[in-house]
């Protein structure tokens, strides 16, 4: 069993280290370095962006049929829920604009 598999929080703090050290110039034994697991974690945080992205469009999409369909039960809250998931996404969006490209 591996250190990715025993302590990932471990694993990653001395994968990153080896390849800030690498990429400093310094040699390091390629075999420490976790390549295929490096790897995963990368499009692990990819796929993670793209899910927060959906969950806050769904949520807003929740909250504009609420809006829509309940009038007699709109609030400040509904407003405040709908302006948070608004400036939410414009941030994702803003921190990844490749995503940009995957909104229909």
């Amino acid at each position: 069993m591996s250190d990715y598999d025993i302590d990932l929080s471990q694993w990653a703090e001395q994968q990153a280290a080896l390849l800030r050290r690498r990429a400093a110039g310094e040699l390091v034994n390629d075999a420490d370095l976790d390549w295929e697991n490096i790897a995963e974690e990368i499009e692990a945080v990819g796929g993670n962006t793209r899910r927060e992205l959906r969950n806050r469009l769904t949520r807003l999409l929740q909250n504009f049929l609420k809006w829509h369909y309940q009038p007699e039960y709109r609030s400040r809250s509904w407003r405040s829920a709908i302006r948070t998931q608004r400036q939410e996404i414009e941030d994702l969006l803003a921190d990844n604009p490749s995503l940009k490209a995957k909104l229909p």
